[in-house]
């Protein structure tokens, strides 16, 4: 069976799908979205967001969708804890990052708010700056009286919690947000961009790669 995933280099939900799949072992191709045109994209995701991920035939948008399939389906390591309340708290991780973080601070949103809401390049960086404090802070507070030192979020290896939140801490830096009031997610983060499969998943890492100027 063959596994292709659509993304980008810089896309930040591609990459915590090449991460749950190097972390599994699977060879995977990869398409850069960008070779694709309008109507090709809008075929394998009616969205035209990304990533897709095609399973044979089957097409999987939405990134915590494709790690759930990559979790269940392919072989390799567990992706989440045995335990099911564990389970629940590391979807509940991802699942903060991805649809309360994330999805209010990608490029469309900037663009719109830009575009749209006339809103300046301040505005903007205050708006990312708000939610990903936000964000952060509550993760914080709920992995810290648990974690310890040099450990994965919820488990001896990376789960879906670790997953969303090492691109996203990326991120964050990339948009100068203070990340020192957040010391156990940086632990995580170092515990997982140790590891060979989270380095190779990182954006310079790719093919499509492009280094942003100055």
């Amino acid at each position: 069976m063959t596994v292709t995933l659509y993304s980008a280099a810089q896309n930040s939900a591609g990459e915590r799908v090449r991460i749950a799949l190097n972390l599994k072992g699977v060879a995977y191709d990869y398409v850069p979205m960008a070779t694709l045109s309008r109507a090709e994209r809008r075929a394998r995701n009616p969205q035209g967001l990304m990533p897709t991920l095609q399973v044979g035939d089957a097409y999987i948008t939405q990134s915590l969708a494709a790690l759930e399939y990559i979790a269940a389906e392919l072989p390799g390591p567990p992706l989440l804890p045995p335990d099911p309340v564990l389970a629940a708290q590391s979807r509940s991780v991802a699942l903060a990052v991805c649809a309360e973080m994330h999805a209010i601070t990608v490029r469309r949103v900037r663009r719109y708010l830009a575009d749209e809401m006339q809103q300046d390049d301040t505005a903007i960086a205050a708006w990312y700056a708000h939610w990903t404090a936000k964000t952060f802070a509550a993760l914080e507070l709920q992995l810290a009286p648990h974690h310890r030192p040099g450990a994965f979020a919820f488990a001896d290896y990376p789960t879906f919690a670790d997953i969303a939140l090492v691109p996203q801490m990326a991120n964050a830096r990339r948009f100068d947000c203070a990340l020192d009031p957040y010391p156990t997610l940086q632990q995580i983060e170092a515990a997982c961009t140790a590891l060979p499969a989270f380095q190779a998943a990182q954006p310079a890492r790719q093919p499509d790669y492009s280094a942003p100027p100055g």
